[in-house]
């Protein structure tokens, strides 16, 4: 028996868990239960990251503490994984008193064994706010294409990276206020003292799959840099020892969170465990984090390094998820595809989603997509119409007519053994994180087991004098069968196991259990088990995610204080007055017709559409325009628009934009100028 440690990413204590979280804890809840169901001891614990800058704002928005925020945010997320069946043994929080303990432990044993740099930094400062801004607290105008409300990090139109000082009139997001530069002293964790050390552990046989080192080995080339792991105060989090005012940046703390929350295990319901028996640097004991890929870099790099740097063991392996798309698509709110965990409980079930993914994963670093007809279709042929279906065709003949007890012998016993037999492979595949391989072989046992059904036909021997105990054996056979596959699929759809479990009135349903046949044995009367996904519950699944995700109505506070400076504005700019300009002005602008020939969204944008516009010249233009709240794409194709055809081309981050689409706007949507009919593309509008 292995004793094994498994954590999952912890989810950040700002929002709510939607279907791009759910990935990577169904991934992981799946392993868990299929490894604990081969007989392994695992402990499986998370909790929530409660650190940093954006729960203090977002605290502060809310009038709350930021305990008060985070402890109403965990309660929600508890909820909602509960509610997907992960089975966590213990959800904490990072904010806790064990964490800090720990955090300050790591830090000085690192700071004692000269890992920990002290030096100066030059950051933007809030003079209103007084405190530092992060990259994406800035915006101003990009040093390089003049693009306006740009962030402080990157443009969005040409692309360039650059220092948030580098941005021409930059302002704070938080106040409006013009930042200023100060400089403070930061702290740094010396990453590099580590590069030998890093090289070699990312490249441990079975430590990281090897896409994940391949792409590493890009920081080893470009050399490892100090990490910067200090915040200035105002910051909601742990303050460093000796260092008053300063704080560990959130991914200090946030993965020691997982010794902290399995610590907590131990104080709070398992003190038969021993901490040290899974972290000390010589444990023979496992442990895995299950991680999406946008944060390999802190659990490969940083994360060991100071474990190392504390002389404590580091992760036996890292599982990496990809991203999850919807419909092929990055998920989206205008197209209610962005569907937090609550709003998926109020219309589904959540072990269709379960067994979704399952059939999507494997142990590649893949993306994932959820299309959601094939969803409907996957679900509906494979867990209703071939594993369900076995026992319902059964067990109502077992129930009926032979006092709901099996036959006392198996007429099929080769065939069962086989069903048996095949638990291997499928147990194999759960280890590795096949799950897609599981999935498809316990699908070709349930084609085989309803062959059988549909070979002997037990509803038409049933009508036949004297072939009783044919139908019996048969049925009897088909329970049997139906038994293992469900046992193959409990770590899937643990709820559906222990629906079956009670049906079949076993003690045990783990992957041992399997290998007793099922002789004379006594069932439960049948229930139906689970119902086909009804397209409409998807479809308002979609309309609700759209309901749920606009913009919140305003407090009438708020909205009478907003008429109030709409009006103030109105009267200060004299509307009806607009800044007046010459002829000359206006004759400068080429306006002209063009016809839609195509027309698409574009991937990464809400507000975009991707125009292929006919403008009587020799080639087509391509064209953005923010008009995708009011089209759909299928709706421009052929429709003529007005073009301002002299524009400057812009280089945005989907491509460039040759010329711009002439539309008005009011409080009730957006409208293309559209000329009558009998235009022609390249005619002039004058």
């Amino acid at each position: 028996m292995r004793k094994i440690l498994v954590t999952n990413a912890l989810p950040y204590a700002n929002g709510p868990i939607h279907m791009g979280h759910l990935l990577g804890y169904i991934q992981a809840d799946i392993w868990v239960r299929a490894m604990r169901a081969m007989g392994h001891d695992v402990t499986y614990v998370c909790a929530d990251d409660a650190h940093g800058t954006a729960i203090m704002l977002r605290a502060e928005a809310n009038a709350i503490s930021p305990e008060q925020q985070i402890a109403n945010v965990q309660k929600e997320h508890e909820r909602d994984f509960a509610g997907f069946g992960i089975s966590f043994d213990h959800y904490d929080s990072t904010h806790s008193d064990t964490n800090k303990a720990r955090s300050q432990e790591i830090y000085l044993k690192n700071r004692d064994a000269g890992n920990i740099a002290i030096r100066p930094v030059s950051q933007l400062f809030d003079p209103e706010k007084q405190m530092f801004l992060s990259d994406r607290f800035i915006k101003g105008t990009c040093p390089k294409c003049k693009a306006d409300d740009q962030y402080g990090d990157s443009c969005e139109v040409c692309g360039t990276t650059y220092n948030a000082t580098e941005l021409e009139n930059p302002r704070s997001t938080l106040s409006g206020a013009t930042p200023v530069e100060k400089s403070s002293d930061h702290y740094f964790f010396k990453l590099p003292n580590f590069t030998e050390y890093l090289q070699k552990w990312t490249r441990d046989s079975g430590r990281l799959p090897v896409s994940i080192a391949n792409k590493l080995d890009e920081w080893f080339d470009a050399g490892l840099a100090d990490w910067d792991i200090s915040r200035d105060a105002p910051y909601f989090g742990f303050e460093i020892p000796d260092a008053p005012n300063k704080y560990f940046y959130v991914w200090v703390d946030a993965p020691i969170g997982y010794m902290a929350s399995f610590e907590n295990y131990i104080k709070t319901k398992r003190p038969d465990l021993n901490f040290d028996d899974y972290w000390k640097k010589d444990s023979q004991n496992e442990v895995y984090h299950f991680i999406g890929k946008d944060i390999v870099y802190f659990h490969a790099l940083f994360w060991p390094a100071m474990l190392e740097g504390a002389n404590y063991r580091t992760p036996t392996g890292l599982f990496v998820n990809g991203f999850l798309t919807v419909n092929g698509q990055k998920m989206s709110k205008s197209r209610g595809t962005f569907i937090k965990a609550e709003t998926y409980l109020e219309h589904l079930n959540p072990e269709y989603l379960r067994y979704y993914f399952a059939s999507k994963l494997s142990d590649k670093v893949e993306d994932s997509d959820l299309n959601l007809d094939d969803f409907i279709q996957k679900v509906n042929s494979d867990l209703v119409g071939k594993v369900v279906n076995i026992a319902s065709r059964c067990a109502k003949f077992i129930n009926k007519d032979f006092d709901n007890t099996l036959s006392t012998t198996c007429v099929e016993a080769e065939l069962v053994q086989s069903f048996i037999d095949a638990g291997d492979s499928i147990a194999k595949a759960y280890e590795d994180r096949e799950f897609s391989a599981a999935i498809r072989e316990i699908m070709a046992l349930a084609d085989r087991a309803n062959q059988y059904i549909d070979e002997k036909k037990p509803w038409a021997l049933a009508k036949q004098e004297g072939q009783a105990q044919q139908v019996h054996d048969v049925c009897s056979v088909g329970i049997n069968l139906f038994r293992q596959l469900a046992v193959y699929l409990a770590p899937v759809l643990p709820s559906l196991a222990e629906q079956v479990q009670a049906f079949l009135q076993l003690d045990s349903f783990d992957f041992a259990s399997r290998k007793t046949i099922l002789l004379n044995h006594a069932i439960a009367p049948f229930q139906p088990l689970m119902q086909r996904v009804d397209p409409k519950a998807v479809t308002a699944m979609v309309d609700a995610s759209k309901d749920s995700l606009a913009a919140p109505a305003a407090t009438p506070v708020k909205a009478e204080k907003k008429k109030e400076k709409v009006a103030e504005k109105k009267a200060e700019a004299k509307i009806g007055e607009a800044e007046t300009i010459g002829i000359e002005d206006f004759m400068k602008i080429d306006l002209r017709v063009a016809q839609v020939l195509d027309a698409a969204t574009v991937e990464g944008s809400d507000k975009l559409l991707q125009l292929t516009l006919d403008a009587g010249e020799a080639e087509p233009r391509n064209v953005f325009s923010g008009i995708r709240s009011a089209y759909a794409p299928e709706d421009l194709k052929g429709k003529l628009v007005v073009l301002v055809a002299n524009l400057a081309p812009r280089k945005m981050r989907f491509g460039v934009s040759n010329g711009m689409v002439m539309a008005a706007g009011n409080a009730e949507g957006i409208f293309i100028v559209s000329p009558d009919s009998g235009a022609k593309p390249g005619d002039k509008v004058s």
